[in-house]
């Protein structure tokens, strides 16, 4: 279980939350996944991506897998991984970090999701929060990781 920003190209007449909600009802759990073919300009915005990043926040280790490219971010604040497949993104927050230890990793993964959402003009949506990551509330997202995380010590470990 993890802190999920999930992030999407908007459909043509849809807000972002009606994308997300129309490729939730179009998923199909039994369907065989389609392997990843990114065009150059998405191959492009993956080099981006990985640049931006280092140079803004600091180093990372990244993948090639056959359904996305990956990316981790182990650093002072924390964990974090971004899954990228040219059309789709999502960074993962493991649920480790209590109370006000999740203010510096919520920060980095906002930070993130602005260079995602610059590099591929993908937009971000913040499940927890329910409000897309360009307005969406750093504390308010740190509060819900951190929240969850302690209720996560207190009652799983």
């Amino acid at each position: 279980m993890t802190y999920d920003i999930t992030f999407a190209r908007r459909r043509p007449g849809r807000t972002l939350l009606e994308t997300l909600e129309d490729r939730a009802a179009e998923y199909d759990p039994d369907a065989e996944p389609v392997p990843m073919r990114l065009t150059t300009a998405q191959r492009t915005a993956w080099e981006r991506i990985l640049q931006r990043v280092t140079a803004e926040i600091g180093p990372v280790t990244s993948q090639e897998y056959l359904y996305s490219l990956t990316l981790w971010r182990d650093g002072p604040a924390g964990h974090l991984q971004l899954d990228y497949a040219g059309e789709s993104a999502d960074i993962e927050i493991p649920y480790r970090y209590p109370g006000k230890a999740a203010l510096p990793i919520a920060a980095e993964a906002y930070r993130v999701a602005h260079i995602v959402e610059e590099a591929t003009g993908l937009e971000g949506f913040d499940g927890q929060t329910e409000q897309p990551t360009a307005i969406g509330d750093i504390k308010t997202a740190a509060a819900k990781l951190g929240g969850i995380s302690r209720w996560a010590q207190d009652n799983l470990t």
